[in-house]
């Protein structure tokens, strides 16, 4: 087996696996949508048995990185995939079938992080940034207010006409604009979830009273190898909706 040089030796033989196949994805050997090889193939190419690479690959599907599709094998997953595409969104109803957003972007710009925000997205501070603002509607109501910071040096010449044509021509998320344009892949988050109250900026985007109670999500989502690529501070008007999350 071809050793990776940040493995401990003391890893077990399928966590070692795990981290060569994480890899290859990360460095673009198969990309988002695109089938790896088989089991046999990559038992092969390691030197390990099948069920070894079995379980790499059982913990890989398990963490979301890699999707099984019956009869056709094993897939890297993506955000263009209307299976996975808002599996970062958790809200739901409190009553009727859940559904999905549809984004209405109300601000563009650039900036730059001072020294909170540099540190969230492991860059200087003073380095540039992208300023997006939107609003998610379901069924026209407007429910969450996002303010997002993306570091200019991973995302060269994006626009907001980039971003509005893809969300619009492909009823996609930012995070498959990401990564059909620019390679990246988001692959965890961090959040962090408090009370707030309505200012004069959240409470006239989300129709409600100054000062009315919201919740609050921040968020820093990575690429592969714990890259942050976006920032973002969620206000959600929860009058219909509530969080949900599932923790093992």
């Amino acid at each position: 087996m071809k050793k990776d040089p940040a493995s401990a030796n003391f890893l077990p033989l399928y966590e070692q696996i795990k981290r060569l196949i994480t890899r290859g994805l990360a460095e673009g050997e198969w990309p988002p949508g695109e089938a790896i090889p088989s089991e046999m193939e990559l038992a092969r190419r390691y030197q390990v048995s099948q069920g070894t690479v079995r379980k790499a690959i059982d913990e890989l599907v398990k963490e979301n990185y890699l999707v099984r599709r019956q009869g056709k094998g094993t897939f890297v997953a993506t955000h263009a995939d209307d299976g996975t595409a808002y599996r970062f969104l958790h809200l739901f109803p409190l009553e009727g079938e859940r559904e999905y957003p549809h984004s209405r972007f109300i601000g563009f710009g650039r900036g730059k992080a001072d020294a909170p925000l540099a540190k969230r997205l492991s860059v200087r501070p003073g380095s540039g940034v992208v300023i997006l603002r939107r609003v998610l509607e379901f069924s026209g109501k407007p429910v969450v207010y996002d303010d997002i910071r993306l570091p200019v040096a991973l995302l060269k010449g994006i626009s907001s006409a980039m971003i509005e044509d893809h969300v619009n021509a492909h009823k996609g998320t930012l995070y498959s604009l990401y990564e059909t344009r620019y390679a990246i892949r988001i692959v965890s988050a961090q959040e962090r979830i408090c009370a707030a109250l309505a200012d004069e900026i959240s409470a006239p985007l989300l129709n409600v009273a100054i000062g009315s109670p919201l919740l609050c999500i921040e968020r820093v989502a990575f690429s592969y190898n714990l890259q942050p690529v976006e920032w973002r501070k969620s206000y959600i008007n929860t009058e219909n909706y509530y969080y949900f999350d599932e923790l093992n």
